[in-house]
């Protein structure tokens, strides 16, 4: 279980980070995506910012409930508008990441009761 939850992790942080890092350099996939719904430049960079600092948060364990919990608020966000959108394969596979992310913080809450 161990090795599937380090996995799980690994994966949701580059999720997060490399999902940030497109919003931030305001890819234009994201800006037109996001601009749909009134979303300026401005409030996407900072979404990013939020989205590329919970990965980041999310690597030590002190951090990880913090993290986890702001990268599953963006990406709530991300699939109520891709919902709105239409695109529900994307949505779908949006909330099987964020029923990851809620693992990892009931795993960082269960791991942090024990300390």
């Amino acid at each position: 279980m161990r090795t599937f939850y380090a996995v799980i992790l690994v994966i949701l942080v580059f999720l997060a980070v490399s999902s940030g890092i497109t919003k931030i350099l305001l890819m234009q996939q994201d800006v037109e995506f996001f601009g749909k719904y009134g979303v300026t430049g401005l409030v996407l960079v900072i979404f990013g910012v939020a989205q590329l600092l919970g990965g980041l948060l999310m690597i030590a364990k002190k951090t990880r409930f913090v993290g986890a919990a702001v990268v599953t608020i963006t990406f709530l966000i991300s699939a109520a508008l891709l919902a709105m959108e239409g695109n529900i394969p994307l949505t779908i596979v949006t909330f099987v990441a964020i029923s990851f992310l809620v693992l990892v913080m009931k795993q960082s809450l269960t791991s942090q009761k024990t300390e």
